[in-house]
C-alpha cells in the first residue's frame, strides 16, 4: 500500500518536473522567436529604407533625365522654329521679284514703270506686243537652237573627256588635269577682246554672232569634266575588266556599260550645257556689237529697257522674262531627280 502511494507521488513529482521543464523550454523558444522576429523586422525595415532611398534617387535621376530631355527637346524645337522662320523669310524675299515680274507682265493700263504691284487692269496685251512689235521670236528661236546644239555637243565632249580621265592612266594625266583646273579659275570675259578680234576676222560677229557663240561655248567644254569624272569614278572598274575578258573594246565598254549606268550625270550635263547659252549676257552682248539681229534672249530683253525704250516696253520686257523662264523651269521640274542624283553622284573625290 505504501509502495503504491510512493509511486503515485513519484509519478506526480516527475510529471510536475516534466511539465515545468516543458514550460521553460517553450518560454525560451518563445523568447528566441521574439528575438529572431525583432532582428528580422530590423533587417526588413533597413531593406525597406534602402529601397525607398534607392527609389527616391532613381526618381530624382529620372526627373533630372526627363528635365534634360525636355530642355533638349525645347531647344531643338526653338532652333527648328528659328531656322524655318529664317528660311521662310528668305524664300519670300527670293520669290517676291518673280511675283512682281509676273504681275507686271499682265498689267495693261500702262506700259511704263508704276508705283504699285497689283495691276488695276489685267490682260495678255504685253505678250502679244512682245511677239508682234519686237524681234523676240527670232531671239528666242536662235537662243533655243543654240542651247540645243551646245547641250548635245558639250555633253559628248564632257563624257569623252571624263571617261578618258577616269578610266585611263597615262603620262601627263595629273599635269593635264591641274592645268585645266587652273585655267578654269580665270573668268571667261578676260579674253573677250581677243575672241572678238578672232571671230570678227571670220565674220562671226554682229548679226552672225550666234554662230560665233556656238564655237565659243563648245570650244572649251571638255574642261568642265569635274562632276562627270567624279560620277564615273563611282562605277566599279570590275565591270570594265569583266567586259574586256569577254572581248569588249574601250568604246564598247563606254557606250554599252558606262553610258546606260550614267543617266543622272548625262541629264545633268545636258541641263548645264543648255543653260549656259540661255542665260549668257556679257559674251553675247559683246559679240553682237549692239546689232539686234545677233541678240540672244538676254541681250534682247536688256535692249527693250534701254533709256529711250523703257517707258514703252517695260511691261513687254516683264512678259519676255516670264516666257524666257518657262523652259528652264519646266526642265528642272521634270528632271529634278536626275539633276540631284547627278550632282550628288559626281561630288566625290576623284
Amino acid at each position: 500500500m505504501k509502495d503504491s502511494i510512493k509511486q503515485v507521488e513519484y509519478f506526480e513529482e516527475t510529471e510536475g518536473v516534466v511539465e515545468f521543464d516543458m514550460d521553460i523550454d517553450s518560454h525560451s523558444a518563445e523568447y528566441e522567436s521574439i528575438e529572431l522576429d525583432e532582428s528580422g523586422v530590423q533587417q526588413f525595415l533597413s531593406e525597406q529604407e534602402a529601397s525607398q532611398i534607392q527609389h527616391v534617387q532613381s526618381a530624382k535621376e529620372q526627373a533630372a533625365e526627363n528635365k534634360t530631355h525636355m530642355s533638349q527637346t525645347t531647344k531643338r524645337a526653338i532652333s527648328n522654329t528659328i531656322i524655318h522662320v529664317v528660311l521662310a523669310l528668305m524664300s519670300i524675299l527670293w520669290i517676291l521679284p518673280f511675283i512682281f515680274i509676273v504681275f507686271e507682265s499682265f498689267r495693261v493700263e500702262s506700259t511704263g514703270l508704276a508705283g504699285y504691284i497689283i495691276p488695276h487692269k489685267w490682260g495678255f496685251d504685253n505678250y502679244i506686243r512682245l511677239f508682234k512689235e519686237t524681234e523676240f521670236g527670232k531671239w528666242f528661236l536662235s537662243t533655243f537652237l543654240l542651247g540645243l546644239f551646245c547641250a548635245v555637243v558639250q555633253t559628248l565632249f564632257i563624257l569623252a573627256m571624263s571617261y578618258a580621265l577616269s578610266r585611263n592612266r597615262f603620262k601627263g594625266r595629273k599635269l593635264l588635269m591641274n592645268a585645266m583646273l587652273v585655267l578654269g579659275m580665270f573668268p571667261g570675259f578676260l579674253t573677250l577682246i581677243l575672241l572678238y578680234t578672232l571671230l570678227s576676222g571670220w565674220g562671226l560677229t554682229g548679226s552672225k554672232a550666234p554662230y560665233g557663240l556656238a564655237i565659243l561655248y563648245v570650244a572649251s567644254s571638255g574642261m568642265g569634266y569635274y562632276v562627270c569624272k567624279g560620277f564615273f569614278d563611282t562605277i566599279s572598274h570590275s565591270l570594265d575588266e569583266a567586259a574586256m575578258v569577254d572581248g569588249a573594246s574601250k568604246f564598247q565598254i563606254f557606250y554599252k556599260i558606262i553610258i546606260p549606268m550614267s543617266k543622272p550625270i548625262i541629264i545633268y550635263t545636258i541641263l548645264m550645257g543648255f543653260m549656259a547659252p540661255w542665260g549668257d549676257f556679257i559674251t553675247a552682248r559683246f559679240m553682237s556689237n549692239n546689232d539686234p539681229l545677233g541678240f540672244n534672249v538676254a541681250t534682247g530683253l536688256q535692249w527693250l529697257v534701254g533709256e529711250t525704250r523703257v517707258d514703252r516696253y517695260y511691261t513687254t520686257f516683264c512678259a519676255g522674262g516670264v516666257v524666257v523662264a518657262l523652259p528652264i523651269t519646266l526642265l528642272f521640274m521634270f528632271l529634278q531627280k536626275y539633276y540631284v542624283a547627278g550632282v550628288t553622284g559626281g561630288a566625290v573625290k576623284g
